[in-house]
């Protein structure tokens, strides 16, 4: 949940007006292919990596289920991730990162940790 957690402070702290750079850029740059679209793509899969990677860890350690697919997981965290930090930028409201953050703790088994707004 800390790499989660992270990500979402970052949108929320607005290092960048658009959200997160490479999230930004990936979209800009998909349909263009040059080395910029490569290393945006590198990036983003790098990330992607870093989610599988602790996804894969946390199973290991049995603190996933035994079912748990990392890469399946990682791809869901991901996509939690960049919603919220689409959603964010569109609406300006810190409400989508909380969701955003409920949704990950549940959907890691913790609960609703993840709710800010309670006490």
């Amino acid at each position: 949940m800390a790499v989660c957690e992270a990500f979402l402070g970052y949108v929320q702290r607005r290092v960048f007006p658009g959200g997160c750079f490479f999230a930004a850029t990936a979209l800009e740059m998909g349909l263009r292919p040059g080395p910029v679209r490569d290393r945006v793509a590198a990036i983003q899969s790098g990330f992607s990596a870093t989610l599988r990677t602790f996804a894969a860890t946390a199973l290991e350690q049995h603190e996933l289920p035994a079912r748990e697919d990392p890469d399946r997981l990682a791809f869901e965290l991901h996509a939690i991730l960049l919603a919220a930090d689409a959603k964010f930028v569109l609406y300006d409201d810190p409400a989508v990162l909380d969701m955003a953050r409920q949704v990950v703790y549940q959907r890691l088994g913790l609960g609703n940790g993840g709710n800010t707004s309670e006490g």
